[in-house]
């Protein structure tokens, strides 16, 4: 799990730094390159009678609920930075661990204690200090209930996932998300003829990166609780902006600092909890 974590990470970072390299690749562009590349990347490592089962990606009912839920909390997602901007959009899509607890606990009979519910508050308290500008106040809208839509959508595909650990290969549960998501981002493929050919090589190699993360978180969930495994992934935001810190100069304030200890020694507690 926390291997998925650096990649995810790193896949950010990457992203980051294309989109500053060539501004014409946004965030629906490498939407098409992760569904693409994506799909690509399991067949080709996964395909014909190593794992994946493409039949599935079709037929199977959780399958299809968790690509499509997983390719709508996306657009959610993306909707929302544009609109509330990336810290508010941020804070709003790490409230899905524990969206995804409480499912879990409702669904799959999973045991949450309350301290590990209320570390995973505090948790996402630190988060909020880690990513709150000083400068701005925290607004409702319209997009804000999309954004918690769309990490209620995220926290039911961990759950869904978590379900289907003895029944489907990771390979086939990401490729419906892959699937789903190209369909869902297709209209901007009318923007890759603009995109110069330099960038497809890197808008690649953050695909192949995100997917190796999602397989790999996918893997680690066949072993975790969605309690454990989703408070671990709340560590995302701190690891980037270390990679941000060490790869683009970005500097942080005291109080963030404090906001990033106070999230970091949230999950150990959870992770130590019964």
């Amino acid at each position: 799990m926390l291997a998925s974590v650096v990649l995810f990470a790193v896949n950010t970072l990457l992203i980051r730094a294309i989109s500053l390299r060539y501004p014409v690749a946004d965030g629906w562009v490498a939407t098409v390159f992760r569904g693409a590349v994506g799909l690509l990347f399991v067949f080709g490592v996964y395909g014909w009678g190593r794992g994946l089962e493409a039949r599935r990606l079709l037929k199977g009912r959780l399958i299809t609920i968790r690509g499509v839920v997983g390719a709508l909390s996306i657009v959610a997602f993306y909707v929302s930075i544009i609109q509330l901007g990336a810290a508010q959009a941020v804070i709003l899509n790490l409230t899905y661990p524990i969206f995804a607890s409480v499912i879990a606990a409702i669904w799959l009979k999973e045991k949450l204690s309350r301290a590990a519910m209320a570390w995973m508050v505090v948790g996402f308290c630190g988060l909020g200090i880690f990513l709150s500008d000083p400068e701005k106040s925290f607004s409702y809208s319209p997009y804000t209930l999309l954004g918690l839509a769309g990490a209620c959508g995220a926290g039911w595909v961990v759950v869904i996932i978590r379900r289907l650990r003895h029944e489907e290969h990771p390979a086939t549960i990401y490729a419906s998300q892959a699937l789903y998501s190209l369909v869902i981002a297709s209209p901007a493929v009318s923007k890759l003829p603009n995109v110069p050919l330099s960038a497809w090589g890197w808008l690649a190699l953050a695909a192949v990166v995100v997917t190796v993360a999602q397989l790999v978180m996918t893997q680690a969930y066949q072993s975790m609780s969605v309690a454990r495994g989703s408070s671990l992934q709340m560590i995302l935001p701190l690891v980037t902006a270390v990679g941000a810190w060490l790869c683009f100069g970005e500097s942080f304030h005291q109080l963030e600092i404090i906001g990033a200890i106070l999230t970091l020694v949230a999950t150990w507690r959870v992770l130590m909890s019964r």
